[in-house]
Formats: C-alpha cells, structure tokens, sequence
C-alpha cells in the first residue's frame, strides 16, 4: 500500500482493489463505503458485496449535478457507521469513480478520529483508456470484481 505524502495529507493508503475484497472477504468489521452520487450508482452501478454478507454503505460526497460538497458529510458518515457497530478502528474502504473524491472523503472521516481509512486504487470505474473510456483499464470492474446495476 502506497501512501501520499502531501501537505494535510493524514497517511490515507491507496489500496488496489483486489487487495480491498481480499480485506473485505477476510475481515468481517472491514467496511466499503461508496461516496459517489446517486446518479452514478442508478446509471453506472455499485460494488456487490453480498457474496460476502455485506453491503456497501452509500453517502454522497457531494451531489449531482452541482458538485458541492456535503459539509455534514464525516458527521452523517461517523453517524452512520456508529450504528451500525463500526468501531473507529475498523479498516473503512472509500471508492469513488478513480479514486480522487473518495481520498478527499477518507481524509475527513480519519480527521474524526477513524484510524483506519484506506482509498481504494483507481475506484469504480478506474482512470480514461486509449478511448478515453472508463471501466476497462483500472478499477473495481474492470479487475472484475462483483457489481450490480440499479
């Protein structure tokens, strides 16, 4: 795991994604939280972790289409995720499309006090290919991971 180094950075690792749903699999208090918009779950799909008993938490990190970021967002998640058992040092995945708002969305949850906050690599739907396409070179599916669509 690779960590970035940059100024107010808190140590968020990227993690690939194979090695988030080996985590995911083997550690039963291992959360997937998907901070993507409602419109990229309906129309693109969400990670399907019920082959593993699970299922992965959905909060916007910011909405659609106007792209503001929620300011309650780490106090509805840290919320969230007190009731449903999760302690603050459960291993907690963030994944967004490539990686970058879900880092963002990492780094304030950890700054509440959860230690163990890890970006997945190359998100959802991973970085723009040859074609300038997602979902083919990078990422949850196209690493083949289970995902479902809305």
């Amino acid at each position: 795991m690779a960590t970035v180094g940059e100024p107010g950075d808190v140590g968020i690792a990227d993690v690939p994604v194979t090695q988030v749903w080996e985590q995911l699999t083997a550690d039963a208090q291992s959360v997937l939280v998907d901070v993507r918009t409602r419109a990229e779950w309906s129309f693109v799909g969400v990670p399907d972790l019920a082959s593993i008993g699970k299922r992965p938490l959905l909060l916007e990190w910011s909405s659609f289409p106007d792209n503001q970021v929620d300011p309650q967002f780490a106090d509805r998640l840290a919320t969230a995720l007190q009731q449903s058992g999760t302690s603050t040092d459960a291993e907690i995945f963030f994944i967004c499309r490539s990686g970058a708002r879900s880092k963002a969305a990492a780094t304030v949850l950890a700054a509440k006090g959860f230690t163990r906050c890890r970006n997945v690599a190359d998100g959802f739907e991973g970085p723009l290919d040859q074609s300038r396409q997602r979902g083919r070179s990078g990422g949850w599916k196209a690493a083949g991971l289970p995902w479902s669509q809305g």
